[in-house]
């Protein structure tokens, strides 16, 4: 090879990371930067706390419909087109999330816009993997990847609050148009184009199944005070979603190419690690939807300062993997994961503490803040590498399209567990402390639109009343994630097996750990 063909494969390896790298930064942030602004849409959009809650929604459980599909359909058609086509999606979905004029249509255009960031997702991974084969090069590549992925998750809601701040909320979707722009250029001259020759064919009973299975679920926890959990409708629903995930466990036995293959499930490492990933997402992630709310409306802080006080929650992210990747490498995966759940934990039940201080503040959040930050940089890494790496080489897409799975299924699941706990611990509250004059209806109207940092709309409310109700609803949600995380973290380490501690060159669950 040429001297000059040389520096043209390296410059387009250059284009072709800086499109994946932009293209995970545009998907983090859609995940980290639209909770901060949720007191924003509540008041601009009218939107009651279920709508906020689909808004997140929405998008995760729309990203778990099509990670699967995605995966085949580039393998099959080229994961430069795919990649191209997700793009351009997502830029054209968030332009329709900043024209939206009301709740409603802002849920389904993320829904779409959820469709094409899994899409994207998956793509950044494929497109890596090939132009970047082996090597220096690629743990280089995968570095910066993942690097650019952390900061739009963890600056995420400072980015959210500022870009609201100095303009109008649309922006924080229209931005990505213009960066949907850039990207699509950058993909079109870096990213090679590459196919597999023996792709599979769509799981169609499998996707489907799934997807209606999770939504209904989530339907059903999120309605359900409104429909009432033991009416018709209410059971019908959550019938439904049994019925579906029954029909995907029966489609992926039958099938021969499974979307799912369950047999990995009896590797100990995987499935110990698969435990991580769900733990993670139902304790740290959908809190940090709640936390903004906690901080504006239970504190009193603009959104600006919210924003600042959420970094505590998410830089340690940041700074910890590195860490956390020396320290699976010299101890066993099933010891470093179980112990950063463990942290995480700590973490809230700290926060738990913090919250109902008197003189409850940023300040009195900092040590649970920190330390939930730290248990998420401790364990999310370490699970990533050891659910690709405990399986075959040829099974990594699958495993690591498991892993991305059971993350979003859980988080999608417990952000409206914990929009339920949070408006029933405030209910409760409004119910001891309220004249027995007002209703059941009443009263959960008013809990709603106190979780929903809707103080204004209620101005004959007490401040202090406000402020303990949602010190009751936030409690129980910390207490929920604490004792929650704990539970999943007793059961990866037992996964796992509680065997001696040794080196990772020494322990063959170790050497499936790859970066």
């Amino acid at each position: 090879m040429s001297p000059a063909s040389i520096i043209s494969s390296r410059l387009q390896g250059i284009v072709a990371l800086a499109a994946a790298c932009l293209s995970s930064l545009m998907f983090g942030l859609e995940i980290s930067s639209v909770p901060a602004i949720l007191p924003t849409l509540e008041a601009v959009l009218h939107a009651d706390f279920q709508q906020l809650q689909w808004i997140m929604n929405a998008y995760t459980i729309a990203v778990t419909t099509v990670l699967m599909a995605t995966g085949t359909l580039a393998d099959r058609y080229g994961r430069k087109r795919v990649f191209l086509i997700g793009i351009i999606a997502f830029g054209l979905t968030s332009l329709i999330c900043g024209l939206a004029d009301n709740a409603s249509v802002l849920i389904v255009a993320r829904f779409l816009q959820g469709m094409s960031g899994g899409a994207m997702l998956i793509c950044q991974v494929a497109v890596l993997s090939h132009q970047f084969p082996e090597g220096r090069q690629r743990g280089m590549a995968f570095g910066w990847w993942g690097i650019i992925f952390g900061i739009g998750l963890g600056f995420g809601p400072l980015i959210g609050v500022t870009i609201a701040a100095l303009s109008t909320w649309e922006w924080v979707f229209l931005v990505h148009v213009v960066l949907a722009v850039v990207t699509a250029t950058l993909a079109v001259f870096g990213v090679r184009e590459s196919r597999d020759p023996e792709a599979k064919s769509l799981d169609i009973a499998g996707i489907a199944s799934l997807s209606l299975s999770v939504f209904c679920l989530a339907f059903y926890i999120t309605q359900g005070p409104a429909l009432g959990f033991g009416s018709t409708t209410a059971l019908a629903v959550i019938c439904l979603s049994a019925a579906s995930f029954i029909a995907f466990i029966v489609a992926e036995k039958i099938n021969s190419r499974p979307m799912f293959d369950v047999s990995v499930f009896r590797i100990r490492a995987f499935s110990g690690a698969i435990i991580g990933s769900i733990a993670m997402n139902i304790s740290f992630w959908p809190f940090m939807i709640y936390l903004p709310i906690w901080f504006q409306a239970g504190l009193g802080y603009g959104s600006l300062a919210a924003g600042l006080s959420l970094l505590a929650y998410t830089l340690p992210t940041l700074i910890v993997p590195p860490l956390a990747e020396r320290l699976s490498l010299r101890y066993r995966p099933g010891l470093v994961i179980p112990i950063g759940l463990f942290t995480i934990g700590l973490g809230f039940l700290l926060m738990r503490l913090g919250a109902a201080s008197a003189a409850a503040s940023w300040l009195t959040m900092l040590p649970g803040s920190l330390l939930s930050g730290l248990g998420l940089g401790m364990t999310n890494t370490p699970v990533t590498n050891t659910t690709t790496g405990a399986v075959a080489r040829d099974r990594a897409g699958m495993a690591s399209g498991i892993d991305m799975s059971a993350r979003m299924i859980s988080l999608a699941i417990n952000i409206a567990v914990m929009g339920f706990i949070l408006v029933s611990g405030v209910f409760s509250h409004l119910e001891n402390v309220l004249p027995a004059t007002l209703g059941p209806e009443q009263l959960r109207a008013m809990a709603e639109r106190i979780s929903a940092g809707n103080i204004a709309s209620l101005p004959d409310l007490p401040a202090d009343i406000i402020r303990d109700a949602l010190v009751e609803g936030f409690g129980r949600v910390m207490l929920y994630g604490g004792l929650g995380v704990w539970l999943l973290a007793t059961a990866s380490f037992l996964v796992f097996g509680s065997g001696k501690i040794r080196r990772c060159a020494e322990d063959e669950a170790c050497n499936s750990t790859v970066v």
